[in-house]
């Protein structure tokens, strides 16, 4: 009797293991066969790009950084890894896979997203699954996530899991690319008509340690890598409740002796309901104006270092 309880259990992780490795080995197989959208854009990002500019950051990173513009300027390949919502624990990741392969000449990285302190800024860190075995350098990063993450591992479809939906629909052409995807910049349409919110509006939240220290080593990483590494806080139509945190870069780009740009209150940009499409996204007008500005920058930046 007890042999036969333990035959079926043996039987029944066998059908498990079984079905995992299948189901899990055909996820991955078509995750890494897209050719647009955000996932393919983040393999690309790890794995394929030697662009001479790179731009890191969130939203605002991929919405204001317009390619010919920096190409012209700096007169170099430009790629953008920006992704919405994703923050400086990508980023990091993001470095860290460029670095493994090759040194870019320029590094610009758009500090906009929060060092609040929240649950889903780890949650997030999903997208970095798929990649997890293969770049040892992402890991630590990764496992931010929870203290269980190299146990999960061990199942070949949980890396996937939150990419189902996706991979589904990029493969049957359900779901589209972005059509307007230009080496990682996506231009926004539109003007922002609403009234511009009060500052108070926006309450005070409590600090992430573990963003501060990533930010610090993204600084520092990239500039031991010799790469030239630019710390840009990018426009809003108004100063919201963002000066604890801007402060908080500046001081660590000041102890770096990285160039730290804040943009948040620039008087082009500030109230100028034109340039944006809503309180923090410039449009591609404002967009453009913006990467001029930067891009000029940084040219002369790097002309006053040469000899």
């Amino acid at each position: 009797m007890i042999k036969k309880i333990v035959f079926n259990i043996a039987i029944v992780f066998l059908v498990v293991f079984v079905l995992d490795f299948a189901i899990g080995r055909t996820l991955q197989h078509f995750y890494f066969k897209e050719k647009s959208g955000a996932c393919f854009q983040i393999t690309y990002s790890m794995e394929t790009t030697k662009a001479d500019i790179l731009v890191f950051g969130a939203s605002t990173a991929r919405h204001h950084y317009v390619p010919e513009v920096f190409e012209g300027t700096l007169e170099g390949t430009f790629y953008n890894t920006g992704q919405n919502a994703l923050g400086i624990f990508f980023q990091l990741a993001m470095l860290e896979s460029v670095l493994k392969r090759y040194t870019p000449r320029v590094i610009i990285l758009d500090a906009e997203d929060s060092f609040e302190k929240e649950k889903s800024s780890y949650e997030r860190l999903s997208c970095l699954l798929p990649y997890y075995r293969e770049h040892k350098e992402i890991r630590k990063i990764v496992e931010l996530r929870s203290p269980f993450e190299r146990v999960k591992m061990i199942s070949k479809i949980y890396p996937f899991n939150s990419h189902v939906l996706t991979v589904l629909g990029m493969n049957l052409n359900i779901i589209k690319g972005d059509e307007l995807y230009n080496k990682g910049y996506v231009p926004l349409d539109g003007q922002w008509e609403n009234k511009i919110y009060p500052t108070d509006t926006y309450a005070a939240y409590m600090v992430d340690p573990n963003k501060v220290i990533a930010f610090k080593e993204f600084i520092v990483r990239a500039k031991k890598s010799g790469a030239s590494i630019f710390v840009v806080y990018p426009p809003i139509l108004q100063e919201l409740n963002i000066r604890q945190e801007i402060e908080i870069r500046r001081e660590i780009c000041l102890n770096e002796k990285v160039p730290f740009w804040d943009f948040s209150s620039n008087v082009l940009f500030y109230n100028n309901k034109g340039l944006f499409v809503d309180m923090v996204h410039l449009n591609h007008d404002g967009a453009m104006l913006f990467s001029k500005l930067i891009a000029a920058k940084i040219k002369d930046a790097i002309n006053k270092r040469m000899p």
